[in-house]
């Protein structure tokens, strides 16, 4: 058997950027550890990762899969075709493609996916990183070899401790701090204040920028500037609100130069953002979604402020709570050293190079 056809691997995880970059993460590595390896990544042609799988650089196939619909149950009455549909396309594709080892990220793309491949043979990676765990990985979790998770408490709604590890969330090599003035320079701010980072999310969080929108004049009263990420939904509503110590993006690229410049960061509390924060052990306050499945974000962020890791603020408590959280956190030298403290102590710097290791390992068993 040549080395191409040993080291052949299949993720799927998308829908969101939480489920999709760890998956590339853990990808990346296994190219830096076998460069010869074969990874196909397969997803959904209308979301996120149609376009940011192959701009990294690896294989994309897509199935029509549809995920469960909470707000309006009548759109759920073709979801048993598309369910259908999308079982038999992925095994199409497994079939083809043989994976020896098949990871699996979260999102309604995995479960065919990581179904599929469990068909054919292929040992089972999950990696679930929120602190409770999706229907996805509940259901995929007797098809695992391996489940791969962030927090203890995830351990209690999963069966199979045997095959638990406590890992980290993925995050990619060159994810780093830069100097906090250069970082300042480049989004055209002041030294001398105080920097207010917020994040809501590639499409912005809407009551995120309400409750900013009625406050951000009185931040910036109090010496505190704003880089202000609003999302692309937003932006045109938004950018005017833009002056010479707020600025405006619809979406920041290198987040890790605002993440930089940053002494407190108002954020949504999906996996991947709080991964970040952690690893760079940035101050936050935390606002979860109450529009994901499950739940999840609030219990990712009760799981970090229960350890005085990060505030957590409610989203129906932002409009009573915001301003003087802000203000209060952010003047609070104390405080912030805390959290910077606390909140390190949830990183994982070496999540994607172990599971990496552990699929390598996999399929040179198989």
């Amino acid at each position: 058997m040549s080395k191409g056809l040993k080291y052949r691997f299949l993720f799927a995880g998308g829908g969101t950027g939480g489920h999709l970059y760890p998956a590339i993460a853990i990808a990346q590595a296994i190219k830096e550890i076998k460069p010869e390896s074969e990874i196909l990544f397969i997803g959904s042609s209308d979301k996120i990762e149609s376009k940011v799988v192959p701009q990294n650089g690896f294989a994309f196939k897509s199935i029509t899969v549809k995920g469960f619909n909470r707000q309006d149950k009548l759109k759920n009455l073709l979801f048993p075709i598309f369910l259908i549909l999308s079982m038999i396309q992925s095994l199409a594709i497994t079939m083809k493609f043989k994976p020896k080892v098949s990871i699996g990220t979260g999102g309604y793309v995995s479960g065919p996916a990581i179904w599929a491949a469990s068909v054919m043979g292929s040992k089972i990676i999950l990696v679930e990183p929120n602190s409770y765990p999706g229907i996805t990985t509940r259901l995929l979790e007797r098809f695992a070899d391996e489940i791969h998770i962030c927090f203890e408490m995830t351990k209690k709604y999963l069966r199979r401790n045997d095959i638990i590890k406590i890992t980290g969330n993925p995050i990619r090599k060159t994810f780093k701090l830069i100097d906090k003035k250069s970082a300042i320079k480049k989004f055209s701010l002041f030294d001398e204040h105080k920097t207010l980072l917020i994040v809501g999310g590639s499409l912005g969080a809407k009551s995120i920028n309400n409750a900013i929108k009625k406050i951000y004049k009185d931040l910036l009263e109090n010496n505190i500037q704003i880089i202000w990420q609003v999302g692309k939904n937003y932006y045109d509503e938004l950018k005017g609100l833009e002056n010479s110590k707020c600025r405006i993006f619809p979406f920041i690229e290198n987040i890790e130069d605002a993440f930089s410049a940053c002494d407190l960061v108002v954020s949504r509390a999906g996996a991947s953002s709080i991964s970040e924060i952690s690893l760079l052990g940035i101050p936050s306050i935390l606002v979860p979604s109450p529009n994901v499945a499950e739940n999840h974000q609030y219990y990712n962020a009760k799981e970090l402020a229960d350890q005085n890791a990060a505030i957590l603020i409610e989203d129906k408590n932002l409009e009573l709570e915001l301003k003087e959280k802000i203000i209060k956190t952010i003047n609070d030298e104390f405080l912030l050293s805390q959290l910077k403290e606390n909140i390190r102590k949830f990183a994982k710097p070496d999540a994607s190079i172990l599971i990496a290791k552990s699929a390598i390992n996999y399929s040179e068993q198989v």
